[in-house]
Order: C-alpha cells, then structure tokens, then sequence
C-alpha cells in the first residue's frame, strides 16, 4: 500500500524520527478522538484485491485497539 495524503490532515507522524511520514487528519467523533489515514493499492495490490484477496489489517503488539477499515470517496 502507497501512504497518501489525506484530504484535511492536521499533521503528519514519523517525519520528524526520519520516517516516510504519515498524514493524518484527527477529528471528534461524538467525543472520541480519532485519526483517519489515506492509503492507495499498487498495482499488483489492486490486481489481487479485483481476483478475490482480502484486505489484512495487522495491528503490532498483543493488545488490538478499536480500528475502522472502509472505503474512501471517488476521486473527481
């Protein structure tokens, strides 16, 4: 997956430990703080995913925080 910058990001994570850098536009949702990220399938990715893969989440460490996984708007 390609990280990509999402519309409304309010900051981005890592860049400053020498990462890539990960945009993130944080929101309040019904007084829960969130962070919603942008990401693109490669090519190969998106060849997979149209002959039937899954999509995999993989969350580090032993305990899984709440997450939501969805589907972003269509591009004009």
């Amino acid at each position: 997956m390609i990280v990509c910058m999402i519309e409304g990001a309010t900051r981005i994570l890592g860049k400053s430990q020498g990462y890539i850098g990960l945009p993130v536009r944080d929101q309040d949702a019904d007084g829960v703080h969130t962070m919603t990220t942008s990401w693109e399938p490669t090519p190969e990715e998106l060849a997979a995913l149209q002959a039937g893969a899954k999509i995999e989440l993989t969350v580090l460490g032993t305990a899984h925080p709440p997450v939501i996984l969805g589907v972003g708007k269509v591009p004009e």
